[in-house]
């Protein structure tokens, strides 16, 4: 006989979790009391806020194809968690949120904390669900443990009253996951799409999503370069794709090039693998027609879903994108400048004028181009600075982004340490401005305690900077609520355990980075960056003048 939590952990650890993450509550005693005795095959990592401890699960589902596991207690916990289980549909990344419920005898009253996570997370999540009865656990999660990885992965929210998780039974636990293979195209699909690709003038893949794996990446890539078509990665997937090779000229996401634009702007045919069609890919949806493309369409995705949800495509096909990359055969066709000349596009993204201020980013990040692993993990949560690792970053086969594309702030330092406790043996950097640090600079104390310390570059401003943009080309010079006070970094960092220090200077970011490097306890180095350096190629005071200039023209 074992009670529900012990059942639910066990239940786990047959399913494949071997990582968890959360914030205790007396919700779930059991569950953790079940933990007690897990150390070394299901590991709890005691974060400090449950919207920190989201964001972890929804990261290390991500970085590893694995379910995230998250454990909150209910109401404010679930609630605080909820922007993890948001970030991680629309990422497509496999999570298992488990929230503290009152008892059974108590629900629908109102009770202290009560929340119907069925109708709070169904809009949010892939599943959501209450297990009632003790007996229906192992069911249940296995269920959830398949939905959260097939298809189009995502989260699944399972409620636990309190007194299912204190009730005895002799239920065993799951064998194990099911094994379910990823839906194949047939081969007369596969030849119409040869007969198609092979009647275009301007082909162009666009590619994304989270479940690739080493082959199938490898096996698109092969017939991409054999067949000399250029491609594109959706917001924030970049690192899907080796940025090395001749054919990968860009991402399709914010603050989206000019040559992307025009890429799939003015292809004659997009083939789409793995990629749900958001509104940052398509600019806003104004790069494709809304529902019949003028370019013609060949969408592949393995839930047949996301087929049709948006665009009408001329060929739609449900298969997994490596079963389907696996397929491919080498097309000849005339396009061969098309790509060339996309891809020296794409290499003169990286020239960008000398930022203004003490530290400049052109600088850094080619430095770290230079100098990172190849299997350097970088992070980031959601703002303007945002636009130095994901567009003057490449990455090869082996490097990750993990990055939302939800925009949530505060998501770059849990998902740091997720990939920490993920790998520990692999460099970790996190991008952070000073705003977007603050949203959940606690988790340093998750790093510490876990052992997991990644290096953390913070883009300290003093101004919460995408949104000083917008304010300063609706209502230029008229600055209101934009404008940070902020702590010492080095000062709150060093109580955490972790090696600190200020850069003032461009000159002095290597030799600080190395130091980071050396150290064992993880890093924080504050850039000193000044404000006007709002973007790449257009400083605060250009962006204002602009604005000011077009107010009189229109008045």
């Amino acid at each position: 006989m074992r009670n529900g939590g012990q059942l639910l952990v066990e239940s786990l650890i047959a399913l494949g979790a071997t990582k968890s993450f959360g914030v205790p509550g007396e919700s779930y005693l059991a569950v953790l009391d079940a933990l007690h005795d897990t150390h070394g095959k299901l590991d709890y990592v005691l974060c400090r806020n449950e919207g920190g401890a989201a964001f972890m699960a929804s990261a290390y589902g991500k970085l590893t194809g694995s379910p995230g596991i998250c454990f909150v207690t209910r109401g404010p916990g679930a609630t605080n968690a909820s922007i993890g289980v948001h970030t991680a549909m629309q990422d497509s990344s496999p999570m298992l949120l488990f929230v503290g419920q009152v008892g059974t005898d108590m629900k629908g009253r109102e009770a202290f904390q009560e929340v119907d996570y069925r109708a709070v997370f169904g809009p949010l999540a892939k599943w959501a669900v209450e297990i009632d009865a003790v007996e229906r656990l192992p069911e249940i999660l296995a269920r959830a443990w398949t939905t959260a990885v097939t298809g189009r992965p995502g989260p699944v929210v399972i409620a636990l009253p309190e007194d299912m998780l204190t009730t005895l039974t002799d239920v065993a636990p799951p064998s194990g996951p099911a094994k379910v293979a990823e839906p194949a195209p047939d081969a007369a699909t596969i030849a119409d799409i040869s007969t198609e690709l092979a009647k275009a003038e301007r082909p162009v893949i666009l590619m994304g999503g989270t479940n690739w794996t080493d082959e199938g990446r490898a096996a698109l890539q092969s017939f991409a370069e054999a067949s000399d078509i250029p491609v594109v990665a959706a917001f924030r997937y970049q690192d899907q794709f080796d940025n090395h090779s001749p054919v990968f000229v860009g991402e399709a996401g914010v603050g989206m090039v000019a040559h992307v634009k025009a890429l799939i702007r003015d292809a004659d045919l997009i083939l789409a693998i793995n990629v749900r069609f958001g509104e940052m890919t398509t600019d806003g949806y104004t790069l494709l027609s809304v529902p019949t493309p003028r370019q013609k369409l060949i969408h592949v995705h393995g839930s047949d879903r996301e087929i049709g949800k948006i665009y009408i495509p001329a060929i739609g096909i449900h298969a997994g994108p490596n079963a389907f990359a696996a397929t491919l055969s080498t097309v000849r066709g005339g396009w061969g400048e098309w790509r060339a000349e996309a891809r020296r596009a794409y290499e003169a993204t990286f020239d960008a004028p000398a930022q203004p201020g003490p530290v400049d980013m052109v600088a850094v990040t080619a430095w770290l181009r230079d100098n990172l692993p190849a299997d350097v993990v970088l992070t980031n949560g959601a703002g303007n600075f945002t636009v130095w690792p994901n567009k003057f970053f490449k990455f090869g086969r082996r490097a990750r982004l993990l990055a939302p594309q939800s925009g949530a702030m505060g998501y770059g330092v849990p998902a740091a340490v997720a990939a920490k406790v993920a790998f520990p043996d692999r460099m970790v950097v996190c991008f952070a401005g000073d705003g977007d640090f603050q949203m959940n600079c606690q988790e340093l104390g998750t790093a510490m305690q876990a052992g997991a310390q990644p290096i953390v570059l913070i883009l300290n401003n003093g101004i919460y900077g995408t949104i000083r943009a917008h304010q300063e080309r609706t209502y230029p010079a008229r600055v209101s609520g934009t404008s940070l006070e902020n702590p010492d970094f080095v000062g709150l960092a060093r109580s955490y355990g972790f090696h600190a220090e200020r850069v003032e200077a461009t000159a002095d970011f290597a030799d600080a980075f190395g130091r980071a490097v050396r150290s064992k306890t993880g890093a924080v180095l504050d850039l000193a960056i000044s404000p006007e350096a709002l973007t790449p190629r257009q400083t605060l005071t250009q962006m204002r003048d602009a604005a000011l200039a077009s107010q009189k023209v229109t008045s």
